[in-house]
């Protein structure tokens, strides 16, 4: 299953102006992070509540970012 990660990364764009500063932010290599944002590897639990933190999400804000299906 793959996921839109459109919303996520505007949000990343907005508040940390790059992948690699928000990849450090939560404590992923860039390349780890471009993995996950092109569903290549799934994002870990503990990665999305670090995620949510530092994005400043509430918890029912976490499903539009990380949990939106792509449409095919």
């Amino acid at each position: 299953m793959e996921y839109d990660y459109n919303a996520l990364n505007g949000i990343i764009r907005e508040k940390f102006q790059t992948n690699r500063a928000f990849a450090l932010a939560i404590g992923l290599s860039e390349r780890s992070l471009s993995l996950k944002l092109n569903n290549e590897v799934p994002f870990k639990q503990p990665q999305i509540d670090k995620a949510a933190e530092v994005l400043n999400l509430k918890p029912e804000q976490i499903p539009k970012y990380f949990f939106k299906k792509k449409v095919q």
